[in-house]
């Protein structure tokens, strides 16, 4: 393969992780615990954090919710994160882990 080719590959490829990246950074991830539920953005910005069953919740079970929130959060960022591998794991294989 010469230069040239190479270099329009290496474009083509470009274009292609761009278009992924644009896609996932315009989606949206929900992540859940009993609790809580967050909305993030897929460049890991939280959009909403909405509180469920507050009816049976006290002002004493505040460790609970922050456990419920970290909870949310990090399955919302674990799911941002697999969609990211999903869609550009390929890439990075391609190009000897340099992603």
């Amino acid at each position: 393969m010469n230069m040239q080719a190479m270099l329009q590959q290496a474009q083509r490829m470009q274009k292609e992780i761009q278009k992924k990246q644009e896609k996932i950074y315009s989606s949206e991830y929900v992540g859940e615990s009993e609790l809580v539920e967050i909305t993030m953005t897929g460049d890991k910005k939280v959009k909403s954090v909405k509180l469920k069953n507050m009816d049976t919740f006290t002002n004493d079970d505040s460790d609970i919710l922050e456990d419920m929130i970290k909870i949310a959060f990090n399955d919302a960022v674990d799911k941002i994160n697999k969609d990211i591998e999903d869609k550009l794991g390929s890439y990075s294989k391609q190009l000897g882990g340099l992603m």
